[in-house]
């Protein structure tokens, strides 16, 4: 069965830190490129970084770059996405990502989710 878990997120005032972790399992990832949503109540799901199967930064989001940076470690099938200077308006549920073909930058098509953590951040 293939999985992707998320966990890391919590509540943290403004200005502080997260590290969110994606933990793969059921199928090898280090071939695929991966990459971290992030949604609110009433809004669409929204591509915030993405990282190629070979560990390079594709896309960041303007809302999150400088502050915002995703690494993989393939040898523990684990996506991390580290959260500096975090605003009231990264408050979202986060979700990470796996592209259905290998090879990939990380912008899908996607083909396994995991089920989300939430980080809430206060003024």
């Amino acid at each position: 069965q293939v999985q992707l878990v998320e966990s890391g997120g919590g509540l943290v005032q403004a200005g502080g830190s997260l590290r969110l972790s994606c933990a793969a399992s059921g199928v090898t990832f280090r071939n695929r490129g991966m990459a971290w949503f992030r949604q609110v109540p009433g809004k669409e799901r929204e591509l915030i970084v993405a990282v190629l199967w070979s560990g390079g930064t594709t896309d960041s989001a303007d809302s999150v770059q400088g502050r915002f940076t995703i690494s993989r470690d393939d040898a523990k099938n684990m996506v991390y996405l580290q959260m500096n200077n975090l605003k009231p308006e990264d408050t979202a549920v986060y979700y990470c990502a796996a592209d259905r073909n290998p090879w990939g930058a990380g912008r899908g098509p996607y083909a396994y989710w995991g089920q989300g953590t939430q980080v809430t951040v206060s003024s």
